[in-house]
């Protein structure tokens, strides 16, 4: 079982002096606290080999350990992965200067706004670790600077600054790390996993994967041993990790709830959340099914993937993740969070795997029930959706596709029981989506795609909120009009929401930038009383 450090314990990241800051990391991989998992790594000089905090082997001494934010530092330094605890299946974490590692010495703060140049070098980062935004899962240096909106000049300057690292070598070990977990999780083909991976070839591959980790692909499958291979009718079967705590049980009974019949299958008494999917990457459309298990006592998740996603692993991975909010850091969101909801701080935010799916049934919850919602989803389901055979229980069907509501009749969704005022919005946000004017996934624009929900008809600011924070993934969207959250926050103003929603509003302030966590708590919080 991973062991937990107390809370008295410092937080690394947030130790402004240099040299506690490395006491403080120290403390943490001694302890193998998986609270810190992700958020730094050890290079150990005495084996040139870097690992995560939790990893199991005997602790190094103190005066051979070298501590890096990113694995990308670790690895510029001449540092390989563990083969042991796998750098590649830590929790990924927003980057931020507080570590003293190579070049970075910057002591930033998250969420700082007193330096533009940090705040650059920190998104730069955010989206180079998003595969879903890219169109083959690798993105070029102008895709990076016209994203953010300057130069490649100025994003490559800024990001060696503080990071040490040039964005190539920090997308070289996002790469590598990405081949090393399939070439030891699964039997891909070599050429599949570079290209899986991101590289052009199979030749720049193996150059690169000798160059960086001294040994050939096939020689760490190998390695691997045939015990571990597993067997293909399975699918693909990858692991995460997250930090804890991580209220599983609260987690499976949101998504249990609002489970539609066909779409989703989750079993909470066995740990397994399962769902269909429908992924269009480069032009082409892949369909399959995904099944998650937690482990518990492990903090790691077990991901089963059907083959027929294979040829976009490292996207239905990401959106994975994203689903069960693995990446989230309780140890930046608790201490703003505990004292107005304590006992709660193992809540995450639920995501979602398609972004569309999410807002449809967004739109269908507005002034209803969740029971009823599910209803109207599950009639949308059947009369729209597309079978989708699998071997998992309870799945056999896909949610229709933005094209597909689009093309539909208003009398047939009204033959459905969805009022006219949710059929307009509903056909708004297909066609909005089907052309390219509202994209639905982590890392876009998040005022910006505010500001374009709320232009289609019937979607007004809780819808978009609600949007925002599941499937955007933006930590701080607040759904101030939400009646549950007002009467959990005791801000109901009788025959007045503007009033109680502007009161919601104002309440919210002192948890920025984590209010979706707090809108999560706050649902908890009335069903806990």
């Amino acid at each position: 079982m991973i062991q937990t450090m107390s809370t008295a314990t410092p937080d690394p990241i947030a130790t402004q002096d240099a040299n506690s800051a490395s006491d403080a990391c120290y403390l943490a991989m001694k302890a193998r606290d998986a609270r810190f998992d992700g958020r730094f790594f050890t290079g150990v000089t005495s084996t040139g080999i870097y690992c995560r905090p939790v990893c199991r082997v005997r602790t190094p001494r103190r005066e051979n350990c070298q501590f890096f934010t990113l694995a990308a530092q670790a690895e510029s330094a001449g540092y390989r992965p563990c083969l042991r605890c796998r750098p590649e299946l830590a929790p990924s974490a927003t980057p931020t200067t507080g570590i003293p590692t190579g070049n970075a010495t910057g002591l930033t703060q998250p969420w700082s706004t007193h330096d533009a140049s940090a705040i650059l070098a920190q998104q730069a980062a955010r989206l180079l670790d998003e595969p879903t935004l890219w169109s083959d899962g690798a993105p070029s240096m102008t895709d990076l600077a016209a994203r953010l909106g300057v130069s490649e000049r100025h994003v490559r300057r800024i990001f060696e600054t503080h990071w040490g690292v040039s964005p190539l070598q920090y997308l070289q070990t996002r790469r590598l790390l990405m081949a090393k977990r399939l070439l030891t999780d699964t039997q891909l083909p070599v050429t599949q996993v570079a290209a899986l991976s991101g590289f052009s070839s199979v030749r720049r591959f193996n150059a690169s994967f000798v160059e960086h980790y001294r040994l050939q692909p096939r020689q760490l499958r190998k390695a691997r041993g045939p015990a571990n291979a597993l067997p293909q009718e399975t699918g693909i079967v990858l692991k995460g990790s997250y930090r804890p705590p991580y209220d599983v049980a609260a987690m499976l009974g949101f998504f249990a709830m609002r489970q539609i019949a066909g779409v989703e299958a989750v079993n909470p008494a066995l740990g397994t959340l399962a769902r269909t999917l429908s992924l269009t990457v480069a032009g082409h459309t892949h369909t399959g099914w995904v099944q998650a298990r937690f482990v518990l006592d492990t903090c790691t998740v077990v991901f089963h993937i059907s083959n027929s996603l294979g040829a976009v692993l490292p996207q239905v991975l990401a959106r994975a993740r994203a689903l069960l909010d693995l990446d989230a850091e309780p140890w930046s969101i608790n201490p703003c969070l505990q004292d107005d909801f304590p006992g709660l701080d193992g809540l995450r935010v639920p995501g979602c795997l398609d972004g569309f799916e999410l807002g449809v049934r967004a739109i269908l919850g507005q002034q209803i029930t969740v029971r009823a919602a599910c209803t109207l989803g599950a009639r949308l389901v059947e009369r729209f959706g597309t079978d989708m055979p699998t071997p998992v229980e309870g799945l056999r069907r896909l949610f229709p596709s933005p094209q597909a509501l689009l093309q539909a009749g208003g009398d047939e969704l009204g033959q459905l029981g969805i009022v006219r005022q949710r059929q307009r919005a509903i056909q708004a946000l297909a066609q909005a989506v089907v052309h390219g004017d509202v994209v639905l996934q982590p890392g876009v624009d998040v005022p910006t795609t505010l500001v374009a929900l709320q232009a289609l008809p019937g979607i007004g600011p809780w819808t978009a909120q609600y949007i925002a924070m599941r499937a955007l993934r933006w930590p701080d969207a607040f759904v101030a009009g939400d009646v549950a959250l007002q009467k959990a926050l005791g801000v109901q103003v009788a025959n007045n929401p503007r009033q109680a929603a502007q009161a919601a509003e104002a309440a919210s302030q002192r948890w920025k930038p984590w209010r979706s966590y707090a809108v999560v708590r706050g649902w908890a919080s009335l069903v806990s009383h």
